[in-house]
């Protein structure tokens, strides 16, 4: 990886420091992090910086950090799937929804994911690496711009495992939080972990106002372990555990996410079971009835089985809620992200 640091991954103090090293004026830092924190990475279009200092620049760190390549757009929604190629050649993917209250990005967090869940796309392409806080900041902010309009959330669940790019993503965190820059608050930021216990225990530590969810998809160890490798790590005991401590150390709610598979974790057995983990810990479970992609194992549930699982957990005493599936024709829906692009993949700009 290359020396240079990402534009987007430089701090107001570094900034401050690099002009100082280069006998420019203080006040040309400010100047060049508000470009950057409104995702301009172009210093062409940094018109109120003179020609040299632009020069110095681009010379200095990397500013043709990451290309959109590919812009899919869904036919049955209004989401928007956009790839992107990194300067070392990685690809990652970020969708963009819209909702009643705005829109939404869904950003990645690694190019690629070490977790293995059986039912993710992601995991079927393997790793690259993780990506750097100002990438992550750049999805959100990058979109924003080809899109002109203002992200109201942000949930990282795209491709990759945030807790496994830890100080990374407390790092985006800062980015988006900073008053002076993007000045997005921690509540309209949500954050998706399989379940790595520890990271869980540090970021309750830390006391954010970010929405977490856990990525649970079963209500014992034997399934758990079948369908997400990290189950082998850490039991649901474990789990739940740290959950519970999550709990009381922030008093915030915690989410579940929940996919549906037919005949494997959607049985009346299973939602008891839930039921009986989740007791009296300030939570809603929210199902994802399972999106396919070439080479699942897995197939989506109908409707009737979906409705008959909520139900039964409703019944049980949990605040459930039912993910509304957007772009999957797009293949920009849950668990359908990868890492790679097949050539019948590709489209105009």
């Amino acid at each position: 990886m290359s020396e240079k640091k990402f534009c987007l991954d430089l701090k107001k103090e570094d900034l401050e420091a690099w002009c100082k090293e280069n006998s420019m004026p203080s006040y040309r830092a400010g100047q060049i992090y508000k470009w950057l924190s409104s995702g301009v990475t172009d210093t062409n279009k940094m018109t109120n910086l003179p020609a040299d200092l632009r020069e110095k620049l681009r010379k200095d760190f990397i500013f043709e950090e990451m290309t959109l390549i590919n812009e899919f757009k869904s036919k049955i929604d209004d989401t928007r799937k956009f790839v992107f190629s990194l300067y070392d050649g990685n690809i990652i993917e970020t969708v963009v929804m819209r909702y009643k209250t705005g829109l939404s990005v869904c950003i990645s967090s690694q190019a690629g994911c070490r977790m293995g869940c059986s039912f993710c796309a992601s995991a079927k392409a393997g790793f690259g690496r993780s990506l750097t806080a100002g990438e992550m900041a750049a999805q959100v902010l990058m979109t924003s711009n080809h899109i002109g309009e203002k992200i109201r959330t942000v949930v990282v669940m795209g491709i990759g495992e945030p807790f496994d790019n830890f100080d990374n993503f407390i790092g985006f965190i800062k980015i988006m939080n900073n008053p002076e820059g993007v000045n997005m608050g921690s509540r309209h930021i949500t954050v998706s972990t399989c379940g790595l216990v520890p990271e869980i225990k540090r970021f309750a530590d830390m006391h954010l106002q970010v929405n977490l969810a856990i990525s649970l998809h079963a209500p014992n160890d034997e399934l758990r372990r079948e369908l997400m490798p990290v189950a082998s790590r850490y039991s649901i005991n474990e789990l739940i555990g740290a959950c519970r401590d999550y709990v009381n150390e922030t008093g915030r709610r915690i989410t579940f996410e929940y996919s549906l598979f037919e005949g494997v974790n959607d049985t009346y057995a299973c939602a008891d079971q839930l039921a009986k983990c989740l007791k009296g810990l300030n939570c809603h479970v929210n199902l994802i009835a399972a999106n396919e992609f070439p080479g699942s194992p897995y197939k989506r549930p109908s409707g009737n089985r979906v409705q008959a699982f909520r139900k039964a957990l409703e019944e049980k005493g949990l605040n459930v809620t039912l993910r509304r599936e957007m772009g999957s024709d797009i293949m920009a829906a849950c668990g359908q992200l990868r890492r790679g692009i097949e050539k019948n993949d590709m489209c105009d700009v």
